[in-house]
């Protein structure tokens, strides 16, 4: 990550322009990811915005794992301790083993159950932004209008975003329900 790294957790909210590095930067966390804890994992996605190209975003990487169920999530805290991570806990969401890295925050890690709804939604929202761009334009718009009007206020940005989230994810869920 470049510079804009520093600014990313303290501080206002600020977007930063995409940068093709994250992708980069994913793959490179997501081998180390493998090699200390693949054995207990069935997938690591790269989620959040910056895995959707052209998306401006804070620059904190989203890494999605996948397990087989909660409680063997357990035994990768210890590995991912090792590789600099702070074990949150569930942190608010049942069922997630939730990490950050980096000070300042460079890296989230949101471990869920493959079957879970949770991680169902994390792969079809981005999926839906990257298939859809006037959506991800729209996604953008939203995301530019709260960093502006909830300048350090990070909850009320978060939750701002969330009925545009909703909205997209119901909505491609019936587009597959429907066969569209």
């Amino acid at each position: 990550m470049t510079n804009s790294k520093a600014r990313a957790t303290s501080g206002p909210i600020q977007l930063f322009a995409y940068e093709s590095g994250w992708q980069i930067l994913f793959l490179e966390e997501r081998d180390q990811l493998q090699a200390s804890i693949g054995e207990y994992v069935l997938d690591i996605q790269h989620i959040g915005s910056t895995s959707i190209p052209g998306m401006p975003a804070r620059p904190i990487l989203d890494i999605g794992i996948a397990i087989t169920n909660f409680e063997e999530g357990v035994r990768c805290i210890q590995p991912m301790e090792k590789l600099g991570y702070t074990y949150k806990g569930e942190n608010g969401i049942p069922r997630r083993h939730y990490f950050v890295k980096g000070a300042p925050r460079t890296h989230h890690v949101h471990m869920v159950e493959l079957e879970s709804e949770d991680w169902r939604s994390h792969l079809l929202f981005r999926d839906s932004l990257i298939k859809n761009p006037e959506t991800a334009r729209s996604y953008e718009r939203l995301k530019r209008e709260l960093a502006q009007q909830f300048v350090t206020e990070r909850a009320a940005y978060q939750a701002g975003k969330n009925s545009f989230i909703k909205a997209l994810l119901h909505k491609a869920r019936e587009a597959d329900r429907i066969g569209a």
